[in-house]
């Protein structure tokens, strides 16, 4: 007897992929410096990699999230819901640490996120992120 829905079900050489195979992750070069893109014969320069997740990992820290449409509301971090807060230093620091890990694991590219050394001074956020990536371990400066 023949069914009426033919097409459910899962044909027997039918191979469902568990891995996808990630592209060579690129981005514009930064100069994080003066904080601004890295021009060469007045195109933006290419880095690959680690490099290129190393600018990813600052952009992304510097931008809020939900604030921009232009990103998906996965981008960015909620460091600037930390501003005006009356939390002690310790709870400051310690959230602003978890803030950063949860806004980088988003990143296929990222495997694990270890945020040390959280520093608040004045206003002014300084961490140091040992980032392990698909292309080995990174460590950026923020």
């Amino acid at each position: 007897m023949s069914t009426i829905f033919p097409f459910i079900g899962v044909p027997a050489d039918y191979e469902v992929s568990k891995e996808k195979e990630l592209e060579l992750f690129r981005e514009v070069a930064w100069n994080f410096e003066k904080d601004e893109p890295v021009l060469e014969n007045g195109d933006f320069k290419i880095v690959e990699g680690n490099e290129a997740i190393k600018v990813w990992v600052y952009k992304c820290i510097k931008t809020n999230r939900y604030e921009h449409e232009i990103y998906s509301w996965g981008y960015g971090t909620e460091l600037s819901e930390l501003i005006g807060q009356k939390y002690s230093k310790g709870l400051t620091e310690s959230e602003a640490s978890r803030y950063i890990k949860e806004s980088l694991l988003v990143n296929p590219y990222i495997l694990d996120v270890n945020v040390a050394n959280t520093k608040f001074t004045d206003d002014l956020l300084s961490v140091d992120i040992t980032i392990n990536t698909i292309y080995g371990e990174v460590e950026v400066n923020v």
